[in-house]
């Protein structure tokens, strides 16, 4: 794992209210401890059956799990899994979707393993600062061209207004979690403009339904790219 980082934005304003900083972690092997208890808790309290299932090692695809504790307290986490010879995990259900993509030469990263804590500072905070660092390992560093999603039905219309996800299949039965799953995605590249263009900017996030004002700014999205492993 790479030494763990604060983030804060250089140029926030004083505010005696904010939360403490994020302690963000990344690095290859498998979900596991306290990261792999807060999965097995969060998607129990959503009536989801959860294994514990392993990813790939380095010496494999490079899979990735990303943390963000808030002080001694992992309060969320996000498997980061690249397609390779072991294919990803939304194979089993959406395989011809994602040949389709594949056929055409689109390098897919698949996003799962995706919790948090319900009793952490700031919930949406926690959720965007993961994702980033996701989006990071997954598209400016492996040069990741897609990104899917296995999502719940009902969590649909959520990730589609605060991320830009699109839905891309029914919603079919996942025997993983014993729920139904439907298919998103969208383009990284799309994601990196849309980090460009609200990213740094959490004042705004007030106007509009997207999460991507509370993104990080240019410096310190720069700042955590060039410390990841």
């Amino acid at each position: 794992m790479v030494p763990t980082v604060e983030v804060r934005r250089a140029a926030a304003p004083q505010n005696d209210f904010a939360p403490p900083p994020l302690d963000l972690d990344s690095g290859f092997g498998g979900l596991e401890g306290d990261a792999l208890e807060l999965v097995e808790r969060r998607y129990g309290d959503r009536g989801l059956t959860v294994t514990r299932e392993r990813y790939n090692s380095r010496s494999q695809d490079g899979d990735i799990v990303c943390t963000a504790r808030d002080g001694d307290a992992i309060v969320g986490t996000l498997s980061v899994r690249f397609d390779g010879a072991g294919g990803l995990h939304a194979d089993q259900l959406f395989k011809a979707e994602l040949d389709e993509w594949r056929t055409d030469g689109v390098r897919l990263c698949e996003f799962g393993g995706l919790a948090v804590d319900k009793h952490s500072h700031d919930p949406k905070r926690v959720l965007t600062q993961i994702f980033h660092l996701g989006y990071l390992h997954a598209h400016r560093r492996a040069r990741c061209e897609r990104l899917v999603v296995e999502v719940n039905p009902r969590h649909v219309g959520f990730y589609r207004r605060c991320l830009g996800l699109i839905p891309m299949s029914a919603a079919r039965h996942n025997p993983r979690v014993q729920a139904p799953a439907v298919l998103m995605s969208i383009d990284f590249a799309t994601v990196r403009e849309q980090i460009s263009l609200w990213g740094g900017q959490p004042e705004l996030s007030t106007a509009t339904r997207s999460l991507y004002p509370l993104f990080w700014d240019a410096a310190t999205e720069a700042t955590m790219l060039a410390r990841l492993p």
